[in-house]
């Protein structure tokens, strides 16, 4: 918690009430109270010192919630989704942070651990403009780094899908279904942060709070910087479909080929029993061992046997080859 009077900080003496008393005092302060994952207790004293409105008190604590701005009296209440990239899983961490802004305070809520805010504090401390804009430049500095975190999250997953790309074809063939459908997951999951929170800006924009009014140019700046990151998202998700089709039916055209090669192994594999068959079959009528069987004590017996063998195997095998089985 910290008071911001003519653009300086003062050190807080006393309580919650007691700060806002000195902030109330003089109208160019603000109080600025940061909170991370509160419970209901801790934060009780803030929203009766402050009479928030229950249901933004509510949303505050359990989180969960979709980026939206709604307004209770004087009180702006303000929903972020924050994401943090692990690079270890290249998965996508969502996190939310809160806002409520009045005329002389502004409350920070924040819920993970994505988009810590001492470098917006740092940065607002450092800036007489958006100390001066008071909570409204808590506001943007808040938004503003959000979705910075968003252009480098998209960049990291361009890298991402571009291995993915190489991996679908790669000589090693290697099965990237899964890693393309955990990506795809991870953008949607991008999308569902940052595509919401187009149309809170544009009610900025729009007029609709009034204590924004001031600082309208600088929600402009950050519109554009999400819009374009926007159309990034819809191009990496139509690229991970498109790649997930590749992929499939480069698949499946490797499948056609095992089958194939399968098939035509099978047919020489039979065409080789054909040919091993007939000389077999003539040997076992001739191993019969009967007695009187012809030619069984003809001279030309043997010679005659083993010629036949040699010619009913020449047929097949020209039989085969003419059908393209050999």
């Amino acid at each position: 918690m910290a008071i911001y009077r003519d653009g300086d900080r003062e050190t807080v003496t006393g309580d919650i009430s007691d700060a806002l008393d000195a902030a109330r005092a003089n109208g160019t302060c603000f109080v600025w109270i940061g909170m991370h994952e509160p419970t209901q207790d801790e934060f009780d004293l803030v929203s009766a010192e402050l009479e928030l409105h229950p249901l933004a008190v509510e949303d505050a604590i359990h989180a969960h919630q979709r980026p939206k701005l709604e307004q209770y009296g004087d009180t702006v209440f303000l929903v972020l989704k924050t994401l943090r990239y692990l690079d270890e899983t290249s998965d996508v961490e969502t996190g939310e942070i809160m806002l409520f802004l009045g005329a002389d305070f502004v409350i920070t809520v924040r819920h993970g651990e994505a988009n810590p805010l001492r470098a917006v504090r740092a940065r607002v401390e450092a800036d007489r403009e958006l100390m001066d804009a008071g909570p409204a430049g808590v506001l943007y500095a808040v938004c503003d780094q959000v979705v910075d975190t968003y252009s480098r999250i998209s960049q990291e997953v361009e890298v991402d899908l571009m291995e993915l790309e190489r991996a679908v074809f790669s000589p090693e063939q290697r099965d990237v279904t899964e890693d393309i459908y955990s990506l795809k997951r991870e953008v949607l999951e991008f999308r569902s942060a940052q595509d919401p929170l187009i149309p809170v800006l544009e009610e900025i924009l729009r007029g609709r709070v009034a204590s924004l009014h001031g600082t309208k140019e600088y929600f402009r700046d950050v519109l554009d910087h999400l819009l374009r990151i926007d159309g990034q998202v819809d191009a990496q998700n139509e690229l991970l479909s498109s790649a997930l089709t590749a992929h499939l039916a480069l698949v499946g055209s490797r499948q056609n080929q095992v089958a194939m090669q399968q098939n035509a192994d099978m047919r020489r594999i039979s065409a080789w029993a054909a040919l091993i068959a007939v000389p077999t079959m003539i040997a076992g009528i001739y191993g019969m061992n009967f007695d009187h069987m012809p030619e069984l004590h003809w001279t030309f017996g043997y010679p005659l046997a083993m010629s036949l063998m040699v010619a009913a195997v020449a047929v097949v095998h020209r039989l085969l080859r003419r059908s393209g089985w050999l």
